[in-house]
């Protein structure tokens, strides 16, 4: 599938704070902690645990999150079919879609019981 302008905007505007519970839950079912939630989320934004916090309190939106996020170098590892769309295939242009869907995969894997090093593209 394509990423369209309308589909970026969309996900630009969602507030993290709003789906931060939706992906732990997630998690949570499938036996992870919050902890290697965390990791995980720290790895991929250069986020600690008060920074999150700080984050979800203010209702930042995703567009704001990648913004102030120090995404990892090796992000761009991160490949993969999310939602119908291949993350190695999203166009520059859909910057904060693209990060949106390769954080996506890093939980998805997380909660499919991956190892952490492999997760964390080590």
């Amino acid at each position: 599938m394509k990423v369209t302008t309308k589909k970026n905007e969309q996900v630009a505007n969602m507030v993290f704070a709003s789906i931060y519970p939706l992906y732990w839950n997630r998690l949570e079912k499938n036996g992870r902690t919050k902890e290697e939630f965390h990791t995980v989320l720290e790895w991929f934004t250069g986020f600690d645990e008060e920074k999150l916090q700080s984050l979800i309190e203010d209702k930042v939106t995703y567009r704001e999150f990648f913004k102030q996020a120090t995404i990892h170098p090796n992000a761009d590892m991160i490949k993969g079919v999310v939602c119908g769309y291949r993350i190695e295939e999203i166009e520059a242009e859909f910057e904060v879609y693209k990060k949106c869907r390769q954080m996506e995969k890093l939980i998805d894997e997380l909660a499919k019981g991956r190892k952490m090093e492999k997760i964390l593209r080590s």
